[in-house]
């Protein structure tokens, strides 16, 4: 059978960018929704047996009704294709509340034809899946409240680590009664041991179950599907069974800016090894981060521009340039003059990190108290790089002066 799998959607990223005039969205959730109609168009022209979705389809776990419309849109397209769909809930799913619809509920409430939404730990049969030669293992995503509550734990930390070891035992027995005949797909949202982070880290929510490397690596599995972790791996490079994070559809940040986006097509048959096709997704955003120091105050513009890339480069990217400098040469830097210059990105962000100068120290035969106020304060305009530091010295010594003559009458 011919297996489909992606994660981590969050179409609903909207974080950059205007809207779209003819449609009112924000043109970065198209982005995301370009990425879901090319996996969902590939399911379909490819008659794929099975589309698993690892999670998290919103970046909300409250999504707003037109974005529930859009990820609607799509799935239904897989349901009227009569393509069997699993949808696992993730980390933003999920209400953190007890009892509380997660994000994509309706899909359940309303038994969509061919399509299953995976909220609680299961083990699936053929019978559960369109009598599809396959067995499912799905283990979604769990929410701290109902974790604690399940294991009536009320620190956190031990409520994760016996949850984790009941996860275990949970799936080796669900192996123990599965049909030896037919293969075995794991799906879940969670960390695994020694799996790699990108930059999803500011956008992942909660505390993470971590699946120990052992039992996602176990031979009796033909695939491990596996959400939340947005940089595309396999966890079992180079063994057997894959287990695949094929990462977000779209960046979703600076910190995926060097990571290509992936879904993943699967060719499963029992007793044989599991070819993976890493399908890379063509017409993602670019991101493009460059940092620079400035150092001098002459050409500071053409400086600044020079650490950017080519104008043609930086055509519909979103575009971020770092600037460390000295304080004083805060107002040579010509933002207006820079953002003419990147007028063909999809949006220029200029991060500016004026430089504080070290603390000053005195010779070490010296010390604050051996000085006098006139002493430290010429010591200060000289370490600041004031200006006219001599007239300001002058004054001062004036000031004090009088203060001293002042005294001495009363």
């Amino acid at each position: 059978m011919k297996l489909l799998h992606f994660s981590d959607a969050h179409i609903d990223m909207a974080n950059y960018g205007r809207r779209d005039p003819a449609t009112g969205l924000p043109l970065r959730v198209l982005d995301f929704l370009k990425s879901l109609d090319t996996i969902v168009d590939a399911a379909i022209d490819e008659k794929v047996d099975l589309v698993i979705f690892a999670g998290d389809a919103y970046k909300d776990r409250s999504p707003a009704p037109t974005f529930q419309r859009e990820w609607g849109r799509r799935i239904m397209r897989l349901s009227q294709a009569k393509i069997p769909t699993l949808l696992l809930i993730g980390n933003h799913d999920i209400s953190p509340a007890i009892g509380r619809a997660h994000a994509i509920q309706e899909f359940d409430t309303l038994q969509v034809p061919f399509v299953r939404v995976l909220d609680k730990p299961e083990f699936l049969r053929p019978a559960d899946l369109w009598d599809l030669p396959v067995q499912v293992i799905a283990m979604p995503w769990i929410a701290r409240s109902g974790l604690m509550a399940s294991v009536g734990e009320s620190d956190a930390g031990e409520a994760f680590a016996r949850i984790e070891e009941n996860i275990g035992e949970l799936i080796e027995g669900w192996i123990a009664e599965a049909d030896e005949s037919l293969p075995i797909i794991l799906t879940a949202h969670a960390s695994i041991e020694g799996a790699k982070f990108g930059g999803e880290r500011l956008v992942m929510l909660g505390n993470d179950l971590v699946l120990s490397g052992s039992l996602v690596k176990n031979k009796k599995f033909s695939y491990v599907a596996m959400g939340h972790i947005h940089k595309p791996q396999d966890v079992n490079e180079g063994q057997q069974p894959p287990v695949i994070y094929p990462g977000s559809i779209e960046r979703v940040d600076f910190g995926e800016a060097k990571e290509d986006r992936f879904f993943v097509t699967v060719h499963i048959e029992k007793g044989q090894d599991t070819p993976v096709e890493w399908r890379k997704l063509t017409g993602v955003r670019p991101f493009i981060e460059r940092r620079t120091a400035l150092q001098s105050s002459e050409n500071v513009t053409d400086f600044l521009k020079s650490a950017l890339p080519k104008s043609k480069e930086m055509d519909g990217a979103v575009v971020k340039l770092v600037v460390e400098y000295p304080r004083e040469l805060d107002t040579l830097i010509d933002e207006p003059a820079l953002r003419k210059y990147a007028e063909k990105a999809f949006e220029f962000h200029l991060v500016k990190r004026p430089q504080t100068e070290a603390r000053i120290r005195l010779p070490n035969d010296q010390a604050v108290s051996s000085l006098s106020p006139l002493d430290l304060l010429d010591i200060y305009w000289r370490a600041s790089k004031i200006e006219n530091a001599d007239a300001l010295q002058s004054l001062a010594r004036e000031i004090l002066a009088n203060e001293e003559g002042a005294s001495h009458l009363t």
